[in-house]
């Protein structure tokens, strides 16, 4: 548990780095975006499912900001996979190099534990407590004796 919460960790913060350098990260939707602040990303974040948004819509949003890569964070669902898959195909189209290995990387680590990103920032809050249980018990079984 321990060694997988460190490699999310990093992960996140390989992610954060990308996103303050200026690399936008794409999500579906508000509590997704709200999520990531949560877990200290503080870079442009764009919505794929706000406000009536199309995908073509993301794409000329991600166009106006005349970035060359994006960053493709959408939910672990059956439809996050899709829209993965068709904003990637749109955005290759466009001349901007879609990023889905933090994608990849965070559902190989939680798998069917999240579907969504909102869910990322109380996975990791619960893994801490885990982890903070166990340290205590340990702690307690040393003391013991």
């Amino acid at each position: 548990m321990k060694e997988r919460q460190e490699r999310i960790l990093r992960i996140l913060e390989c992610l954060s780095e990308e996103n303050s350098a200026g690399t936008p990260i794409v999500v579906e939707g508000k509590k997704d975006m709200q999520a990531l602040r949560a877990l200290g990303l503080e870079g442009k974040l764009v919505t794929a499912k706000t406000g009536g948004k199309t995908l073509l819509d993301v794409v000329s949003e991600l166009e106006e900001t005349e970035t060359q890569k994006a960053i493709l964070l959408l939910d672990y669902d059956r439809r996050g996979k899709e829209w993965t898959r068709r904003l990637k195909q749109l955005l290759e189209r466009t001349g901007i190099s879609p990023e889905t290995a933090f994608w990849t990387d965070l559902f190989s680590l939680v798998g069917r534990q999240v579907k969504d990103v909102e869910g990322l920032a109380a996975y990791m809050e619960t893994m801490k407590k885990k982890a903070l249980e166990d340290w205590k018990r340990l702690k307690r079984e040393i003391h013991n004796s």
